[in-house]
């Protein structure tokens, strides 16, 4: 019988140690593993073909060890790039290491049957590109800023002189530097008069600004939806960019509309969990106060008010007590 709850994330993860600390009180069987442990830090075995129809075998951490015929869930964070494990070695050997890490343990710890994933790695992989992200918001009926994506310079300046003011937005985080720490670009206003044949070198995220009263950070958890007003005491374009401390939080009602489209929204990419990011035109009692920026498929929470009530419903997920909502959660 399944009983396991397999958390894959790095040493260093104060999200993942609420939802374990959560699942301890339970008494819930609960094995913590970084794959990019590999080697002395970590093993495994896993066999399919003959009697076997599945991948069955064992993966043996440092204190804890499991059977993978024995989980019952995987509750996916952030588990340290294979790349940082063979960073030692020349090129072409570390790109052929990380690969074959990929692929082969990788490819066991996402082809777990009957486990439900929160979230399933591919899933997670496919609704982090923002220009789906917004397509999707659009066929859902909910308000999204005007945008562009482009590297032609003319077509930037066209839309600044359409829709200016406008911003701009960095697709991903800066990769981590030569001391192992990634960095972050904020969205930021831009002047159009600065536009140069230089934006040819990459694609460029532009939108409208939108005329905002306040913004909202949603985390969906299966069926549960917790919601906070967030404002920056200075009043940034960008409340990500201050000090997090110093937000200032208030609770808010999901108009129903807005909830349905954020549980559709999970459900068409096969996801049991995402932040939204709303930026509000009004008070927010009425749906189209509430225009869509992004869903982070793997998104930080453990600052928030409700992160007690949000690690509960992590718990409630991953011990099955509630339903994720849909099938696609549990293939791979």
């Amino acid at each position: 019988m399944t009983s396991t709850i397999l958390v894959l994330t790095a040493l260093e993860d104060v999200t993942a140690d609420l939802v374990i600390a959560a699942l301890n009180e339970r008494e819930v069987p609960v094995v913590r593993a970084d794959p990019a442990d590999i080697g002395a830090g970590l093993s495994f075995g896993a066999r399919i073909g003959g009697s076997a129809p599945a991948w069955g075998g064992r993966l043996v951490t440092g204190s804890r060890e499991v059977e993978l015929g024995e989980v019952a869930a995987v509750y996916y964070r952030r588990p340290t790039p294979y790349a940082a494990r063979y960073r030692h070695l020349p090129a072409q050997q570390r790109d052929f290491a990380v690969a074959e890490a990929r692929h082969g343990i990788g490819g066991i710890l996402h082809t777990l049957t009957g486990a439900l994933y929160v979230n399933h790695p591919l899933a997670v992989a496919r609704a982090e590109f923002k220009p789906a992200q917004l397509q999707r918001f659009t066929e859902l009926g909910l308000p999204i800023p005007a945008t562009l994506v482009t590297n032609d310079v003319e077509q930037a300046r066209t839309f600044a002189a359409e829709y200016g003011p406008v911003i701009y937005k960095s697709f991903r985080g800066l990769p981590p530097g030569e001391d192992g720490h990634a960095g972050a670009i904020w969205a930021q206003r831009v002047d159009p008069d600065t536009f140069d044949d230089s934006l040819a070198v990459m694609p460029h995220l532009f939108q409208a600004e939108v005329p905002k009263t306040g913004d909202v950070r949603m985390t969906v958890v299966g069926r549960q939806v917790f919601a906070s007003r967030v404002q920056a005491p200075d009043g940034a374009l960008d409340w990500r960019r201050g000090d997090w401390n110093k937000l200032i939080h208030t609770p808010i009602a999901v108009p129903d509309p807005i909830a349905a489209a954020a549980h559709g929204y999970l459900a068409s990419f096969g996801l049991v969990f995402g932040c939204f990011d709303f930026a509000l035109t009004g008070d927010g009692d009425k749906a189209e106060h509430w225009m869509a920026i992004e869903c982070n498929p793997n998104g930080q929470w453990g600052w928030l008010p409700d992160a007690p009530a949000i690690t509960e419903a992590f718990a409630d997920i991953l011990t099955r007590k509630e339903a994720a909502g849909h099938d696609d959660a549990r293939r791979p």
